[in-house]
């Protein structure tokens, strides 16, 4: 199957539930409350989509609870913690391009270069990169995604979304896996090759190697929190803010941005409180 007809099918897939999405908001089920406090924690959480959200999210709950987690669990028995490590090199190595590209359109030249050094270093005297070398000689792994670059050049995230299987997200970066995803070298030289099965099987590998690295984690969460859904958007929304300033502190806010999104480009929020 060639990648542009597989991206196609994956992006008609998305686009329904996200389609239904629109049109439950628009019909009403989210109206911003008229209470100030209230109508500030609306505006905070920023998700307008919350009654559809938490209708996926409950779905994949019990998606992971029958079959992600499980397999999360004997992923984690079956092979040792070096061969999982290997495995995890190996993903993230595949994945260097795609930051070096969104580091360059990022105007992130330094951290370009960094993530080049890491893939010719790894992929050479790293075995494919099933060995991290670059790491321990200083080239530290660098952060780059299309909906980080988004967000670069100003473009807003939208409101929270929920997605099937892929889990926390927003327009925005919605936008940018389906890029990112299109752009891989790797899955363009699998298409070539008319191996699909290796994309497929990458992404399903990688999703069961984090799953099995966070069981501990978000079993705790799950036992401790009173609302599993708001615990994990927040804590989903400071993660992906922290990431896309690239592990940078944020700024300190002006007295009228303190209820701003955390992950809204700063030349927006300035455009929305003038």
């Amino acid at each position: 199957m060639k990648l542009t007809r597989t991206v196609a099918d994956i992006s008609r897939k998305i686009a329904a539930p996200l389609a239904v999405a629109g049109v439950v908001a628009a019909a009403g089920c989210a109206t911003p409350p008229s209470d100030p406090a209230a109508r500030a924690e609306f505006e905070r959480t920023n998700d307008p989509f919350e009654p559809l959200n938490r209708e996926i999210f409950d779905f994949n709950l019990f998606l992971d609870r029958v079959a992600i987690k499980p397999a999360a669990q004997g992923y984690q028995a079956v092979i040792p913690e070096k061969g999982r490590d290997a495995i995890r090199h190996f993903l993230d190595n595949l994945n260097e391009p795609i930051i070096f590209a969104n580091n360059v359109l990022q105007g992130e030249f330094k951290r370009a270069h960094t993530t080049f050094a890491r893939f010719l270093m790894n992929s050479t005297f790293g075995l494919g990169g099933v060995m991290d070398l670059a790491t321990g000689e200083g080239l530290e792994k660098q952060s780059g995604d299309f909906g980080q670059t988004l967000y670069s050049w100003g473009v807003p995230e939208g409101p929270y979304l929920v997605l099937p299987v892929l889990g926390p997200s927003n327009p925005r970066d919605g936008v940018g896996l389906g890029v990112d995803g299109y752009a891989d070298p790797f899955g363009q030289l699998a298409s070539i090759y008319h191996e699909s099965i290796a994309s497929y099987g990458r992404y399903v590998v990688d999703g069961i190697d984090q799953r099995s690295r966070n069981i501990e984690t978000l079993d705790e969460l799950q036992r401790n929190a009173i609302d599993f859904y708001a615990e994990l958007r927040s804590l989903f929304r400071q993660r992906r803010a922290q990431v896309l300033r690239h592990g940078e502190p944020a700024p300190i806010p002006d007295l009228d941005t303190l209820y701003r999104d955390p992950a809204m480009p700063p030349q927006v929020s300035q455009a929305v409180h003038k």
